[in-house]
């Protein structure tokens, strides 16, 4: 099985970010490099991190807020659950939510998911290109969302719609220049159809 073990943000500062991401909590599975690439508006996607409970929730809201992060939609009740949006000082756009609206533990910051959720512009497209280097579908929503399957302690691919993920991030979908994001898994080095781009992952050894 194919998945992602690290995300590469490409970021103005490296040490302000990984001072960012470690009070945040998320350091093992996000690596930062620095970049001049000019990048303007919508980057095209997003990291959610899944919890069990609201008050894990305003836990990791507040320590990234905490830590300098942006509240782009403040934490909130909501028919599938609750969650909210901020945007970290390097630009990178989190959620943080959950289908549970009780609280049913003490307020931890640990997180059952780390989703990176790519806003594409063809769905089913995307669906195949992934399909055909060897990822598998866990989920699937016709040409509206697809989820892959992934390893535990891994980071999970998603898609959805370029314009639709930026009204769930609560942006204007515009934007241009370079996605400041680089994916790491066994899957392989390539660029996918909406230019992201995927290294080699050395350190990790391919599935049997």
């Amino acid at each position: 099985m194919n998945s992602i073990e690290t995300v590469t943000l490409e970021v103005s500062d490296p040490a302000a970010a990984e001072a960012f991401y470690g009070a945040l909590g998320v350091g093992e599975h996000v690596d930062v490099r620095a970049t001049d690439a000019p990048t303007t508006g919508f980057r095209s996607y997003t990291l959610s991190l899944v919890v069990s409970a609201p008050n894990i929730v305003d836990a990791y809201i507040g320590a990234a807020v905490d830590a300098g992060a942006t509240v782009l939609k403040p934490v909130k009740k909501g028919f599938w659950g609750y969650g909210g949006v901020v945007q970290a000082p390097d630009g990178a756009i989190w959620k943080v939510a959950t289908s549970s609206k009780k609280n049913t533990g003490p307020s931890t910051r640990q997180f059952d998911d780390l989703v990176l959720l790519l806003g594409v512009e063809d769905v089913k497209a995307s669906k195949q290109f992934y399909l055909d280097r060897g990822l598998e579908v866990s989920k699937s929503y016709g040409r509206k969302y697809v989820e892959f399957a992934s390893r535990p302690k891994t980071v999970k691919l998603a898609l959805y719609g370029r314009a639709a993920l930026a009204k769930d991030a609560g942006l204007d979908p515009s934007g241009t220049g370079s996605h400041r994001i680089a994916i790491s898994g066994v899957a392989g080095k390539f660029t996918d159809p909406d230019g992201f781009t995927w290294e080699a992952d050395q350190t990790v050894t391919p599935p049997v």
